[in-house]
């Protein structure tokens, strides 16, 4: 099969988007599939390794389609690519069976354009809730959030499949109009991510007291409200360490005088901050599904987290963490006081978190991709069988009278 991945992040980014996409094209090439990947490019200068897949005399290079892109105001790290002929060339270039669309919003909807026009389906795949975005960044003053939602509509009602990451993201696109959804969750590396990894030399170094280590891992954007963590900072016995990077971090670093800032860890490096957490924090109340809270889980760690979006489908509350309500620090320090106060409950969650997600392989999520994929297929052919024949029809008969009922086909902002 030939696929044309279009996502608005790829690696060197390190975000949700970009590490789901990368697990994506790998999972493809090895089931001996051929995907290209079709992304902004990132800042001059930055390091862009070729991505190879298997290994030895078999391995594979992974073709990657960088368009000129322009950094996001007030938020640099995001790339915005521009309006530009490669896109077309590229696709029309690869001959793809199916475009998939990552997080589809400026990229991708124009990547949606050039499949219509093409006559490839389209899968969507919703990843970031960028209505809730543009609310927490006071965009218009409630008219971001409206445009977001337009925008998210126009796109996803033209894919032949969106593929929401739980049941809270699925329900709210449905909820906001858009057909055709299921459910793709993501997988998690539970060998790289696991209890072995604690490093007591490293907790040690970042809590030289013996406190209780309390974790965040991701962006330091105002959408994930680290701050939030200020209160359960300034708990006797507790020591917050934050892992991330992004424009809240001067902010954060004031606010929270006696956490630890590691900035970006990735790799075996992140592996091993998550295994030696004692519990884990994720703050963010818009979140459609939250990996970090999966790597935690499979790193032996109980968490805590918000009861909104994808949360809920990944923590059991009182089983493997707890859920606290959304937005309030109050909350989250009530939370992270009850587990610092009792290390067996801590460890109790924290072994039933790791069982919980060891099946989720990105392996298993990558083949339920597959199947979606030949569904999809199989519904086109069908389509183009029907409408053959419909052709067939009106050419004897005339053509059919319109009728109120008949779909509109909305043209996508470009």
């Amino acid at each position: 099969m030939r696929v044309v991945i279009v996502t608005e992040s790829f690696p060197p980014e390190v975000n949700g988007v970009a590490h789901s996409v990368l697990r994506t094209a790998e999972h493809l090439v090895r089931r001996g599939h051929q995907p290209l990947v079709i992304t902004p490019a990132p800042a001059r200068g930055a390091d862009c390794p070729p991505h190879v897949f298997g290994g030895g005399p078999g391995s594979a290079e992974l073709p990657v389609v960088r368009i000129p892109s322009v950094p996001l105001p007030r938020y640099p790290q995001v790339r915005i690519a521009l309006p530009s002929r490669q896109l077309t060339t590229a696709i029309a270039g690869h001959r793809p069976d199916l475009v998939h669309l990552a997080s589809p919003f400026v990229l991708g909807a124009r990547g949606m354009q050039v499949a219509v026009r093409l006559g490839v389906p389209a899968v969507a795949v919703y990843q970031t809730d960028l209505a809730g975005y543009a609310h927490a960044y006071r965009a218009g003053r409630g008219l971001g959030e409206a445009a977001a939602w337009h925008r998210i509509r126009a796109v996803h009602r033209a894919a032949a499949r969106t593929l929401a990451p739980s049941t809270p993201a699925a329900q709210d696109l449905t909820a906001h109009g858009v057909p055709r959804v299921q459910l793709w969750p993501r997988g998690v590396d539970s060998a790289r991510f696991h209890p072995r990894h604690r490093d007591e030399a490293l907790h040690r170094a970042l809590a030289p007291g013996g406190e209780v280590l309390v974790g965040y891992v991701g962006r330091l954007a105002p959408e994930k409200r680290v701050d939030l963590l200020a209160s359960a900072s300034a708990l006797p016995g507790v020591r917050v360490v934050v892992i991330g990077d992004g424009p809240s971090a001067p902010g954060l670093k004031a606010s929270m005088p006696g956490a630890v800032f590691l900035g970006r860890r990735t790799g075996d490096e992140l592996a091993r901050c998550f295994a030696t957490l004692d519990v884990f924090v994720h703050t963010g109340p818009l979140e459609t599904f939250c990996q970090t809270i999966q790597e935690a889980m499979a790193s032996g760690v109980p968490v805590i987290g918000p009861a909104a979006g994808g949360p809920l489908d990944l923590v059991a509350h009182r089983r493997t963490g707890l859920l606290v309500p959304p937005r309030d620090g109050a909350a989250v320090a009530r939370a992270v006081a009850a587990l610092a106060g009792d290390a067996g409950l801590r460890a109790a969650y924290g072994r039933a978190g790791r069982a919980e997600v060891t099946a989720r392989t990105w392996e298993a999520v990558g083949d339920l991709l597959l199947r979606h994929y030949a569904e999809v297929l199989a519904e086109h052919r069908g389509a183009e069988v029907t409408d053959a024949t419909d052709m067939a029809a009106t050419a004897a008969t005339g053509p059919a009278r319109p009728t109120e009922d008949a779909p509109v086909v909305e043209e996508l902002p470009a």
